[in-house]
């Protein structure tokens, strides 16, 4: 389930480790009763009152759950204090929709946000009402400290006013990346996504940082929110988003150059630039791509893929070289990122916050790296690109492992009660029970869904296929703790049993023996689809449901079995 009791004070990081400690704070706030959210009849009595804390989240950018073996601070300084969700998805796995949902505490389809590209983006988006919103009214200090949605700065906002300089509602600091274009003569050159020439709107203002390295930007940039807001007596809220590891300029001469597949198509490799300092650190660590078995193939057949997939060939020896590459480039960026947090950590612990702040390390979804022969990308709802890493340390929060799942939508709802409040309208739920009374099952599916992948298969698929959604989305499906279910907008579906089939190697939709059950989670994802607020949270039948021992015992067979798939000796 994904309803808890309240009243836990949390660290939270969102990424893939073990959490926090238990430390309990002496700081001068007051202490509050939070209000009790719904919870399911597993849940035990309510959490004792506790001090509303600091609130930090750090989230990364297309960062996968197996990458946090490059992160020590992350994994000792708040993975080894406190929880870690085994079960955490981005039920939209793309950034722009996934932040979204993390700022409404939505799906996709009730925020509106469906894609990067106009009519979507951040020009869909509305902002009036946000966890910044609601967390500023409750008395915090907020701020947005790196990239926030794809398009800010560049499309106009919802009211249709020009956003280069526009600070959202919510927030009494804004250090946003922008996503303008401005002309390389410009003294404003940059972006979001240019790692030595970063572009921010600060407070209103475009700023420039020619010749600094964005992470080191941001850490920079957080750390002083952290001193300023700790010398005051308000709480406070950081969403530090940094924008690596996701690809980005300048650059490199290290970089892998393009590629032909075996079906001649040219294969463009994106990675994320670095500081000259880190780069080979991990090249003896990582000897091939970390979603690519050492030996092999990644999948033999590929029969029961949709369109999208089905005609992919099998990577050769010039691309797995050209893939291992990308993944050393990624685990540099993501060190880079961790000495940030380390030195973060210490000013907190300098500042005298450090028994006061839950924080939080996450990232906005996940990342294929030659899994199911995909070199890379996102949005597909398959296991490497919809988990995302979520650790959580801080006062109160035991160093336990959780298996309930927990999704995008949930972070905001946590994040609310926290301050003692609640976030209006939304689709998610608290997972602070989870946190202080252990597991109390998985009753309720994540709802799962994309856009641009579909879109553009199905100008490829064949013709008798004809899109079965009317609003933009293209693909829509349920995860249960057994179970996958997806449909296509072509009418494509796919179904994986993942008790037995934890790497998603073999679609059962076909298979006669597995009918029945594919007829009721057809009814169920017609039930779960367009869910909004409360109905997203109904129990499913029991058939569909799991204990916590059940689903403790998919997810350990799941880490096991991708493990030895992969030749990694590290937890996925």
């Amino acid at each position: 389930m994904r309803r808890w009791p309240s009243g836990i004070v949390i660290c939270v990081v969102v990424a893939l480790a073990a959490g926090c400690g238990g430390h309990t704070g002496s700081g001068s706030r007051e202490s509050i009763e939070p209000r009790q959210p719904h919870f399911s009849a597993g849940a035990t009595a309510p959490l004792p009152a506790v001090r509303r804390p600091n609130l930090l989240v750090i989230e990364a950018d297309d960062m996968r759950t197996d990458e946090l073996r490059f992160m020590p601070n992350v994994r000792k300084l708040i993975a080894g204090r406190g929880v870690t969700f085994e079960n955490s998805f981005a039920p939209y796995p793309l950034c722009c929709p996934s932040r979204a949902s993390f700022l409404s505490g939505q799906y996709a389809h009730n925020h509106g946000v469906l894609s990067h590209e106009p009519p979507w983006g951040f020009h869909a988006f509305d902002d009036r009402t946000t966890i910044a919103t609601v967390l500023q009214q409750a008395g915090y200090h907020t701020a947005l400290v790196g990239k926030y949605l794809n398009g800010y700065a560049q499309q106009p906002t919802r009211a249709g006013q020009d956003s280069r300089t526009y600070v959202p509602p919510g927030w009494t600091d804004w250090y946003a990346g922008s996503d303008h274009l401005y002309g390389n003569r410009s003294p404003y050159f940059g972006g979001t996504y240019n790692y030595t020439h970063y572009t921010q709107v600060i407070n209103g203002r475009v700023v420039p940082h020619p010749g600094d390295y964005s992470t080191n930007v941001n850490g920079r940039e957080t750390r002083g929110r952290i001193r300023d807001y700790g010398k005051q007596k308000k709480p406070w809220f950081i969403w530090w988003t940094p924008t690596a590891p996701h690809f980005g300029r300048p650059h490199e001469r290290d970089d892998p150059k393009p590629t032909r597949n075996l079906r001649g198509f040219l294969e463009h490799w994106e990675t994320p630039a670095r500081p000259g300092w880190v780069r080979g650190r991990f090249d003896r660590e990582i000897t091939h791509a970390l979603g690519q078995p050492p030996y092999g193939p990644a999948e033999a057949d590929m029969s029961d893929k949709p369109a999208l997939l089905r005609h992919v060939p099998e990577m050769d020896e010039t691309e797995k070289r050209a893939l291992t590459e990308v993944s050393r480039q990624r685990a540099e960026a993501e060190f880079v990122l961790d000495r940030q947090i380390g030195i973060t950590m210490k000013t907190l612990q300098r500042t005298g916050q450090w028994d006061d702040t839950v924080v939080v390390f996450t990232s906005d979804n996940g990342y294929f790296l030659g899994e199911h022969r995909k070199r890379q990308g996102k949005i597909l709802s398959h296991e490497p690109s919809l988990r995302v890493p979520l650790v959580m340390a801080g006062p109160g929060v035991p160093h336990a492992r959780r298996y309930d799942p927990v999704t995008t939508i949930d972070l905001a709802p946590t994040l609310a009660q926290y301050a003692g409040t609640t976030m209006p309208r939304t689709d998610g739920a608290s997972f602070l029970p989870a946190v202080s009374n252990g597991d109390s099952g998985w009753t309720v599916p994540v709802v799962t869904e994309g856009r641009d992948e579909a879109r553009r298969y199905r100008r490829d698929a064949d013709e008798h296929l004809q899109p079965g959604f009317d609003d933009g989305l293209d693909t829509r499906g349920i995860r249960t703790a057994r179970y996958k279910y997806t449909r296509y907008s072509t009418g494509e579906e796919e179904l994986y049993d993942l008790k037995k089939d934890p790497l998603e190697l073999d679609g059962l939709q076909n298979d006669p023996a597995y009918a029945e059950v594919k007829r009721k989670l057809v009814a169920l994802w017609f039930d779960y689809i367009h869910c909004r607020e409360a109905a997203c949270d109904r129990p499913m039948p029991a058939e569909f449901r799991a204990t916590p021992a059940q689903e403790k015992a998919i997810t350990d067979d799941e880490i096991v079995r991708t493990n030895a798939y992969y030749g990694d000796e590290w937890p996925r």
